[in-house]
């Protein structure tokens, strides 16, 4: 082999770091539960609802609905076996102090990302009207809902 054949292409380890690279960069936001800190309060002031849901954490939130829906809705706070060995949260009842969502109706507050049984929970929520399904999504700890 020449000098400049070897010039030319890339080694097996420039090769491999760069596949890794490719993996990591494509699955590492799936494989990881994003870290948000959840603020200290909430105040209806600082809440805002909206009528549909067009950020890109929306289709995770769907997702995790499906889930919970096949689930049967669990009511009771605990953790749930979910796909792939891993396992969701649920609070229980989410009580609407603030009213920022329609009065009158019971809530149940569901984590969106799954994680190993007992992990730290994030910030992201879905909240769904027990007896109508509509459900709502919060990537900010109650701060903003976003109806699905």
């Amino acid at each position: 082999m020449t000098l400049h054949a070897t010039a030319s292409r890339p080694s097996r380890t420039r090769r491999l770091l760069s596949a890794v690279a490719v993996v990591f960069a494509l699955a590492g936001g799936s494989l990881v539960a994003p870290a948000v800190v959840a603020p200290e309060s909430t105040t209806a002031a600082e809440a805002a609802v909206y009528s549909s849901c067009t950020l890109s954490r929306c289709s995770a939130a769907r997702t995790a609905r499906t889930g919970w829906s096949q689930l049967g809705w669990p009511t009771s706070a605990g953790w749930y076996s979910w796909p792939y060995g891993q396992y969701n949260y649920t609070g229980g009842t989410f009580r609407n102090n603030e009213g920022q969502l329609p009065t009158g109706a019971t809530y149940s507050e569901y984590d969106v990302y799954s994680r190993a049984r007992g992990a730290s929970r994030d910030a992201y929520r879905i909240v769904v009207n027990r007896s109508t399904r509509e459900t709502w999504f919060t990537p900010d700890h109650y701060v903003n809902f976003y109806k699905l």
